[in-house]
């Protein structure tokens, strides 16, 4: 059985994946935000964002029903992190700091039931996934989306290892990543860093994604050869629509 993840049909057909980053417990932004034309996703930030496991249930509800796929980025690699955000019905999860094939696995194992995996057995709310108890439990282990954030030297230094991993995506922060490595966002280092972590994810047959925060900066990344790339954030997207409006008022 499969379940109707918009942005595993993406996946499936080799189609370019736009998304954007919730950071705010809204459902009306998140809603706002799903129902744009072109986003297959919508990541709900639980790592630097406002929202909470509290949130995972009404946000996954009102992005799915809205068209596409809720992914929660979780804190941490917990495998109680991992069973919270999936048993509110979310399409997948996104782990930061992914840095070594050890963690990659542990992760890929609580996302799976037995015996693939560890995932306790609870789906009562994964109403957003389209299926409950029994009938998501046959299709979970096929269907859910597991992506890995690509951040640290320690993993572009073993992202061979990690692609081979049971993951769907390495998603790419580039902020984070050039913090890291104590180099400039776009410099030379770092610019054959993001090519050597694409190189690997596209050899290994997975899904290559980056985070961004324009369109113009997403049309860049595609072209590069990413399958799964976000258009900007909420609060980026308030922040700059307030400025640029206040911007053409004069003497404020």
């Amino acid at each position: 059985m499969a379940l109707n993840f918009p942005l595993r049909q993406k996946f499936a057909t080799q189609s370019r994946a736009a998304g954007a980053w919730l950071t705010l417990p809204s459902t009306a932004v998140a809603r706002t935000i799903a129902l744009t034309k072109g986003i297959s996703w919508v990541l709900i930030d639980a790592e630097h964002g406002l929202i909470t496991d509290h949130h995972f249930y009404d946000l996954n509800n009102i992005v799915a029903a809205s068209g596409a796929s809720p992914l929660i980025r979780i804190p941490a690699d917990e495998p109680w992190m991992i069973k919270r955000a999936l048993d509110s019905g979310a399409h997948g999860i996104m782990i930061p700091m992914a840095n070594s094939p050890e963690l990659v696995r542990k992760v890929v194992e609580g996302t799976k039931y037995p015996p693939a995996g560890i995932r306790g057995y609870g789906p009562m709310f994964t109403h957003a996934a389209g299926a409950l108890n029994a009938t998501y439990k046959d299709a979970a282990n096929d269907n859910i989306i597991v992506a890995v954030q690509i951040e640290h030297p320690d993993a572009v230094a073993r992202i061979e290892e990690i692609v081979q991993e049971g993951i769907d995506a390495t998603f790419i922060g580039p902020y984070d990543l050039a913090v890291s490595m104590g180099v400039e966002v776009g410099g030379a280092e770092h610019q054959a860093a993001v090519e050597k972590i694409l190189k690997a994810t596209k050899k290994a047959g997975k899904v290559a994604g980056i985070f961004c925060l324009t369109g113009e900066q997403a049309e860049k990344r595609f072209q590069e050869g990413f399958d799964m790339v976000s258009v900007t954030t909420d609060i980026d997207t308030l922040v700059d629509g307030f400025a640029a409006a206040l911007g053409k008022v004069n003497s404020l």
